[in-house]
């Protein structure tokens, strides 16, 4: 029997699921059988693993899924845990476990992280004996970090004398390696136009914030001053492409003959308005002052980023935050914890013609961080436009509405709406009509890319 292995969709909820249940019957008669019949993965925290990219599935010659890996990030530092893994008892010891393990370890050690660690039974075969063959080793279970779970277990009823952690370190990935990272999406709270400038482009005022879910970057150093982007992406030709431009525009800082292979795996809608571009764009420049050892500042970065785009230097800088000007002069802000239902109407919206639009109020009065933090201006200067002569992203709106005060990101397409919860936030998501996409996502005030910079350089993402 052959297998491949390849990240898992949404549409595959359902299938992994099912898998899961079908494993937790092998437990029938163990002193865990009651926690694990009483405990099963919640489809909709499933669901919005998959959109983040950590989880991946095995797949048989007809497609069906016959196992599946998920890796939870949310603990966040140089550490990374396996959530859950479970392949078919019918497809059992036919080497798929083993293969989904080493396949996430991988891509852990591509984006940086120094260790896989997760929590099993001691006594199960395919458990704690299993993850010691693949270079797992148990930890002292009386750590700090173990309190939460080890507390969920005893809610659980599941036996903690049963219960092993285990960790598995990883090498840094060498000079000449893939490595792997984030391009986060952004949403725009509000966004006010103040005026023309001389040159033709607008005075702007916005609030930016960062979400942790975007785009993946995967980038391998050359020596050839080669720069090659190996992933088509519709629409975009590679010489034009902002990651190329990018990755071009910081080379003359670099040592002679620094080049890369970049891949892309797009997940943020194309000109959805929540900066899919901008972001890949900064990620580059970022990671590759690391990996070419360019030494640039962060101040110089963002100079670079000012040259592609207005909303590269938020990416570059890597923190939510006030933006006048063009987009470019920022101040950082520290904005509570909230989650957001983006919607995507699928539905195309060119920027050029909403800046032309004759019904754009171009000199609206100034805004002030007081009267955003009070909830005065919450306004986007675009969002009449487009709700005018774009009906599926009005249709967006109007759906989400329902549930809030629903807000256009940017020039669009993307909607979205705040929430105080997760729970809330999901619970929209599920009712999403099918003719638009939901994701859910976290506000983060540190980016993404910034907390993988730190991995990479060795350093606890946590204390950014």
């Amino acid at each position: 029997m052959t297998f491949h292995i390849e990240r898992a969709h949404a549409d595959q909820v359902d299938a992994l699921c099912a898998i899961e249940r079908a494993a937790v019957e092998l437990f029938r008669g163990h002193r865990a059988w009651r926690a694990y019949r009483d405990v099963s993965v919640p489809p909709e925290v499933l669901r919005e693993a998959i959109a983040r990219g950590l989880v991946w599935v095995a797949l048989i010659g007809s497609g069906e899924p016959v196992g599946f890996i998920w890796l939870d990030a949310e603990q966040g530092g140089e550490a990374i845990g396996v959530a859950e893994m479970d392949v078919l008892p019918s497809h059992g010891q036919r080497g798929i476990g083993a293969a989904l393990l080493e396949h996430a370890c991988g891509w852990a050690r591509m984006a940086g992280y120094h260790r896989v660690d997760l929590g099993t039974l001691a006594d199960v075969p395919w458990n704690a004996p299993f993850y010691a063959k693949h270079g797992f080793v148990v930890l002292d279970k009386n750590r700090p970090e173990f309190d939460f779970y080890r507390e969920r277990d005893r809610e659980n009823g599941f036996p903690d004398d049963l219960r092993v952690f285990m960790s598995r370190p990883l090498a840094p990935p060498d000079p000449t390696d893939w490595t792997i990272w984030p391009a986060p999406a952004k949403v725009n709270l509000f966004l006010r136009i103040t005026g023309r400038r001389p040159d033709g482009y607008h005075d702007l005022q916005t609030v930016f914030r960062l979400l942790d879910w975007g785009d993946e970057i995967r980038l391998r150093p050359r020596r050839d001053g080669e720069v090659h982007r190996l992933t088509d992406v519709p629409g975009v030709p590679a010489e034009t492409d902002l990651v190329v431009r990018a990755a071009r525009l910081l080379q003359p800082h670099a040592a002679a003959g620094s080049g890369v292979d970049i891949e892309v795996e797009k997940r943020i809608p194309m000109g959805g308005g929540l900066g899919g571009g901008s972001s890949d764009a900064a990620t580059v420049l970022v990671a590759l002052n690391r990996l070419w050892d360019a030494g640039l500042h962060e101040d110089a970065l963002a100079e670079l980023g000012r040259q592609l785009g207005a909303d590269v230097p938020v990416f570059v800088r890597g923190r939510s935050a006030w933006a006048e000007g063009v987009g470019e002069k920022l101040t950082p802000l520290a904005l509570p914890e909230r989650w957001y239902v983006v919607l995507d109407p699928r539905e195309h919206v060119p920027t050029a013609a909403l800046f032309q639009a004759s019904e754009l109020t171009r000199n609206a009065r100034p805004a002030t961080i007081s009267s955003f933090a009070s909830g005065e201006t919450v306004e986007n200067a675009f969002a009449p436009v487009v709700r005018a002569r774009h009906p599926r992203v009005a249709a967006a709106l109007d759906w989400l509405d329902g549930f809030g005060r629903a807000r256009l990101s940017g020039s669009g397409a993307c909607v979205f709406l705040e929430t105080d919860s997760l729970e809330r936030a999901e619970a929209i998501a599920e009712r999403c009509p099918a003719r638009f996409t939901a994701h859910v996502a976290r506000g983060e005030d540190l980016s993404p890319l910034l907390v993988a910079l730190a991995r990479h350089r060795g350093v606890d993402g946590a204390a950014g």
